[in-house]
């Protein structure tokens, strides 16, 4: 049996046509390495490679030379894969998530994100030199844009982003390309009602157990909204999300899609799958290209973990009664269990045209995720 570079090289020759050859038979050797030491440092990669019978510091230096190398990029190497497992939810109603992530208090991750099967996948992401999580409109334009060109077509759009992305210009930026939204506002966001009275968003909490529900105001100057607003005695604030769909109590639930979708796969990044904060990696454009590499390890665990669901075979490694492990872990796990018996990675093949329910790890997990919230009393304010 061919060793692990070898197959994936095989496969991925049918979309990914680097300039250098030589570009795509090294992305092979790294995604096998990736995927079997489960690790964003690149000395860990070492044992796992096969490439020249060289010592380990010259691997790390031709390790460190391609997460540097500036054709190394998302729209040669991740793109295309992403492209072949999107390619049957043309035409659908895709959920995305808009979000950042600090890391060692130096670096902001910026990252567009599908909504899939209880997870995230990855569209586009950059890294910043940026010690806070708050950045303005002209940082992640760049990042909508490539994720904007990735969506199948004939798809309508929903964006779902916290407080920190309540800016003018992406709404606005949404609306010119016809893009739901949903975002959470701050309490002192000024919500001006069709009267013209403007008060903060704070006025409008309402009792813990309630929610209020106003429809037609303006926020951001001149931005038509819908408010729903909420306080639950499990939130340690009140939850108050801005919306262009009239608004309801489902409202709540769709904006609490992001948290499941998003939260889940920066925790992947970073302790429950590859353990980004441990690479020693401090250049943000090398940042960018190790993220991206981790992109499309993961795309490949996914779909790996799909197939596994697919083929019936998920009782061999997830030990709960019904999924309990997220795609990406059954992925992972699955490519060990063939690495170590000897066997061959089945064919990639694109996604679900419907996105599979969420994996849950526990009945009372499944209790905290799935269950309704009931409010003592839902008013619709009248503007």
């Amino acid at each position: 049996m061919p060793p692990l570079h070898l197959q994936l090289f095989d496969q991925l020759r049918q979309w990914i046509t680097p300039a250098d050859q030589r570009h795509l038979s090294g992305f092979a050797e790294i995604m096998a390495a990736i995927l079997l030491s489960q690790s964003a440092c690149l000395s860990r990669w070492i044992p796992n490679l096969s490439h020249r019978d060289c010592s380990a510091r010259s691997h790390l230096e031709r390790l460190s030379y391609f997460v540097h190398n500036p054709r190394i990029t998302a729209s040669i190497f991740y793109e295309p894969m992403l492209r072949h497992v999107l390619e049957p939810l043309s035409g659908s109603a895709l959920e995305l998530t808009l979000d950042t992530s600090v890391l060692w208090d130096k670096f902001c991750l910026i990252e567009v994100c599908l909504v899939w099967g209880g997870r995230s996948m990855t569209l586009s992401q950059v890294v910043l030199e940026h010690g806070s999580a708050t950045v303005g409109f002209e940082h992640y334009r760049p990042v909508l844009e490539q994720a904007l060109a990735l969506i199948p077509a004939r798809c309508s759009v929903s964006i779902l982003a916290d407080r920190g992305f309540l800016h003018h210009d992406l709404i606005q930026w949404a609306n010119t390309g016809h893009w739901s939204w949903a975002v959470r506002g701050k309490v002192d966001t000024t919500i001006t009602l069709a009267s013209g009275r403007a008060q903060p968003a704070q006025a409008f909490c309402p009792l813990s157990g309630e929610a209020r529900l106003v429809p037609h105001v303006t926020v951001l100057d001149d931005i038509p909204a819908h408010l729903a607003v909420a306080h639950l005695p499990q939130a340690q604030e009140p939850w108050i999300v801005l919306s262009d769909q009239p608004p309801s109590v489902q409202s709540f639930a769709r904006y609490g899609r992001r948290f499941g979708g998003i939260e889940p796969h920066f925790k992947d990044y970073k302790s429950a799958a590859f353990h980004l904060l441990d690479t020693h990696l401090r250049d943000a454009q090398a940042l960018t290209g190790l993220v991206m590499l981790l992109d499309c390890a993961m795309l490949l665990a996914l779909v790996f973990g799909l197939i596994l669901v697919q083929w019936g075979q998920r009782n061999l490694i997830d030990w709960h009664p019904q999924r309990g492990l997220s795609f990406l872990q059954l992925g992972l796990r699955a490519v060990r269990r063939w690495f170590h018996r000897g066997e061959a990675i089945p064919q990639l093949i694109p996604s679900t045209a419907k996105s599979p329910p969420t994996a849950y790890a526990s009945k009372r997990k499944h209790e905290d995720l799935d269950c309704r919230i009931e409010f003592s009393r839902v008013v619709t304010l009248a503007t």
